[in-house]
């Protein structure tokens, strides 16, 4: 039989010292750890993002969306996309869309709709999935109005999906435009002229806080209109946030882009992984902000994802952004919302340039911002911001089975030393 040497007995004189020394260990982890299992919500997001095609979703570091969603995730507010189509059933978006009316007049034939509007919902409110389907497909796509097809670039298991920039938000779908490859674009009497000033006007009267518009693209087909204008006006009486790209033709013709161009809309460029501005976003003295728009990646079909350039997917975070903003500070107008993302930016110019707008927008920074007006509105300070060196992953998990150890510990040690203080 093997036998094991005893542990030494700690010294009698040395017991109180390491009663003292545990007792200040417990106080420190006191302080610095929470005594609850549950972590926030913000934390398990963020877990899911960086799960989810950590490298492909690059633009969630960027904007600062960990630490935003400490503040906002975009709870109970409403955003119409209007676009090509929401697909409802993709597992990102499950149970966040509400089905708007087609105002297109093509109808919805299988395979021809749908795909570019989900990959914009995605990014405003995708909440990722659990499982792993097989197969999901990566594409690359363009944004509608814009030269070029959608081409597969091969095939990728999607592990935890998409997360948008306001996960809890819930999406209108109101379509008002067909895909790029859609046949029917080429057709003479191919949708209605007044389809995205009907959407607009639709989305303004169903309740939407936000109104995301990730159109044009230098086609020509959106060159505006007084319908248009008077729509977007109306809706910005009636309170909503209206959000749209700047367009993608900044290598050519770099045209004025509508819906952007019209005033009260935030016209969004975008830039690359470097936060620089990209060769295709057009560059005019309406934009706004810039936001990623490069390598993104975004749902498709069902259980299908795309990776793709764009003004589209930056304007599409923008929305997002509005959301987390509107969600956290309902009271503030249309104009403030534009006011707080406009000034809650890094890499701000010295003034506002027809390439950056006031710069690249911050999710974090839009919230401190909407907050210091929302406090100001109501005469009083608002509430202090999260630190800014506060770490933007998962919150801690809980140590309260180590501090309950370290107390038992403790009391043992104590009485311990009592006992043997007795007995001498």
């Amino acid at each position: 039989m093997r036998h094991f040497r005893p542990m030494p007995r700690v010294p009698r004189r040395l017991l109180p010292r390491l009663t003292v020394c545990l007792v200040t260990c417990l106080v420190a982890c006191l302080c610095a750890s929470p005594l609850t299992g549950r972590t926030s919500s913000a934390g398990a997001a963020a877990r899911t993002g960086t799960a989810a095609y950590e490298a492909a979703q690059w633009q969630l570091p960027a904007l600062r969306l960990p630490e935003a969603w400490r503040i906002s995730r975009g709870e109970g507010v409403l955003v119409a996309v209007l676009d090509t189509g929401v697909n409802g059933r993709h597992p990102d978006l499950a149970g966040s869309v509400v089905a708007g009316p087609d105002l297109t007049g093509a109808g919805s034939r299988p395979g021809r709709w749908g795909h570019h509007g989900t990959a914009m919902a995605s990014l405003i409110a995708g909440h990722g999935h659990t499982g792993t389907p097989a197969a999901s497909r990566v594409a690359a796509f363009s944004a509608p109005s814009s030269p070029g097809r959608v081409t597969r670039a091969g095939e990728e298991t999607a592990r935890t999906g998409v997360i948008g920039v306001a996960p809890e938000a819930r999406v209108l779908s109101v379509r008002v435009t067909l895909e790029n490859d859609d046949p029917l674009r080429t057709h003479p009497s191919a949708g209605r002229p007044d389809a995205l000033a009907r959407g607009i006007r639709y989305a303004a009267d169903h309740g939407a806080d936000v109104i995301s518009m990730s159109l044009g693209g230098g086609s020509g087909v959106w060159r505006g209109s007084p319908a248009e204008q008077a729509a977007v006006r109306y809706a910005l009486c009636r309170g909503a946030v209206l959000v749209a790209s700047s367009g993608n033709d900044g290598e050519t013709t770099n045209r004025r882009n509508y819906p952007a161009a019209y005033p009260g809309v935030i016209a969004v460029g975008a830039v690359d992984q470097r936060l620089r501005v990209t060769a295709f976003s057009n560059r005019q003295n309406y934009l706004s902000v810039v936001a990623p728009g490069t390598g993104i990646l975004t749902a498709d079909g069902a259980g299908s994802y795309v990776v793709g350039d764009g003004t589209s997917a930056a304007a599409a975070m923008v929305a997002g952004i509005a959301a987390l903003v509107r969600s956290a500070y309902p009271g503030l107008a249309p104009d403030q919302v534009r006011a707080a993302i406009e000034r809650g930016t890094v890499s701000r110019p010295a003034a506002r340039d027809p390439s950056y707008g006031h710069g690249v927008a911050d999710a974090l920074l839009a919230l401190r911002e909407a907050g210091r007006m929302a406090g100001a509105r109501a005469g009083k300070a608002p509430p202090p911001p999260p630190a800014p060196g506060r770490s933007a992953g998962p919150e801690p998990e809980s140590r309260l089975p180590t501090l309950v150890g370290l107390l038992v510990l403790c009391l043992a040690m104590a009485a311990h030393v009592v006992a043997r203080r007795r007995a001498s």
